[in-house]
């Protein structure tokens, strides 16, 4: 699938800003403090603000297609694991 060099850097900054604010999510759990307070909330905001332009660019069919292969291919990777695990 061809994606515009922008696309690509948009939807690496929104991985990072995901990322980023999975790793504060899971301290915060366990410093035991309110999870969503209000800075998390506003970079929540932001990333899908900012994933919103993007997502419309996006050729959904070629997207769905490349998944689907990479799903069919971790089945079989993992088929062939678990065959050689168990011999």
């Amino acid at each position: 699938m061809q994606m515009p060099s922008i696309t690509a850097d948009l939807l690496a900054i929104l991985a990072l800003v995901s990322a980023a604010l999975t790793l504060e999510v899971v301290r915060l759990r366990r410093s035991g403090q309110v999870i969503f307070n209000g800075g998390i909330l506003l970079a929540l905001g932001l990333a899908i603000a900012c994933a919103l332009p993007l997502l419309s660019r996006l050729n959904w069919a070629d997207l769905v297609d490349e998944a689907s292969d990479q799903a069919i291919a971790a089945i079989q990777l993992l088929h062939a694991a678990y065959i050689i695990l168990t011999l």
